[in-house]
């Protein structure tokens, strides 16, 4: 039998044989709309829910669990069943709650200033592995809800797509997340883009982008030799035609690499004409990478200069970087444990 959220309405069905057809359902929306381990399901028999909790174990248990921002951040380092690790965030903020979740068990894009791609790639998660990280933050943020998720955690989720996309449906059909709280995020994996495109959830897209020239992006994000800034720029041109939704540019800042006056020039010449939000991200420690990231007053000023070619720029609030949580740090220790 699969793990708790790997398994099907009809493995539910194979393990609820006997019982009345309507406990399919009960357990489902148990499990995602009620967010509760079988154990809790009440409304069930006892002995039902304890064949329950042994039949559909859990896919991902805690390795270490590390806590800052005066609680406001939790990272989760989860172990699966074949010894893999993933990484799991979740963010409180004064309006929302958002969880990180991780698509695959490390990343084979290699770009080499996140630690995550200094790690190397180990497999694609499956879709109970991934809804499963967005539960456990669920359960965790009680009393408050969860109200955003975002796939910006451990690997490429368009190299995962078969498994991603039918996650994302479930966390909107079953769980009842919003889609315009939903953001798949990609280095620019353009086939990927071209099929969320032709999707019928409107989610949001943010397009890790952290270079506008091709000379310097094929350096930083090697997956650029492959869909070079053309190309990914007429796809994201088409999501955004499909969609109608606002497309977001992820920008690490690196100190004399991409913080520069030209820099914001090219860049701006790329989100302009898409309407394209960018969000800078002071680049975040990692072991494998010595370039530091861009100081605050060059942040400010790399985000003043946007403002003034007419490109709406926020800097993203960095949290969790004490516990290694933040933008490019997830697995930067997780591997000393293994």
């Amino acid at each position: 039998m699969p793990s708790r959220y790997d398994a099907t309405r009809e493995d539910l069905a194979e393990l609820l044989a006997g019982e009345p057809a309507f406990r399919v359902r009960q357990v489902w929306d148990g499990l995602h709309s009620r967010v509760v381990a079988p154990a809790a399901m009440t409304e069930l028999p006892a002995a039902l829910r304890t064949h329950l909790d042994e039949s559909l174990p859990p896919a991902l248990v805690v390795a270490r669990e590390s806590i800052s921002d005066d609680g406001d951040t939790i990272k989760w380092l989860w172990r699966l069943h074949d010894g893999a690790l993933v990484e799991t965030v979740l963010m409180h903020y004064a309006d929302r709650s958002t969880v990180c979740v991780s698509s695959q068990a490390g990343c084979a894009m290699a770009c080499g200033f996140c630690a995550t791609g200094q790690a190397g790639f180990e497999r694609q998660l499956t879709t109970g592995e991934i809804v499963e990280q967005v539960a456990r933050a669920v359960e965790r943020a009680r009393p408050r809800r969860l109200s955003n998720v975002v796939l910006m955690g451990m690997g490429e989720p368009m190299a995962n797509y078969d498994r991603v996309w039918p996650a994302i449906v479930r966390m909107h059909d079953d769980m009842g997340l919003s889609a315009r709280h939903l953001t798949i995020s990609t280095v620019g994996i353009v086939p990927g883009i071209r099929r969320l495109a032709g999707e019928d959830l409107p989610v949001n897209m943010a397009v890790s982008l952290h270079a506008a020239n091709d000379t310097l992006r094929d350096e930083m994000v090697p997956i650029n030799k492959r869909y070079p800034l053309a190309d990914l720029m007429d796809a994201c041109a088409d999501y955004l035609a499909a969609k109608g939704r606002r497309l977001s540019f992820e920008w690490a800042l690196i100190a004399g690499v991409n913080d520069r006056g030209r820099d914001a020039e090219e860049l701006a010449a790329l989100a302009r004409p898409l309407g394209a939000h960018v969000n800078l991200i002071p680049l975040n420690p990692t072991p494998g990478y010595a370039t530091p990231g861009t100081p605050p007053e060059g942040v400010r000023r790399f985000r003043d200069a946007l403002g003034a070619l007419g490109v709406n720029a926020t800097v993203r609030q960095n949290r969790g970087t004490e516990i290694d949580a933040a933008c490019g740090q997830l697995r930067a220790t997780a591997v000393q444990i293994t």
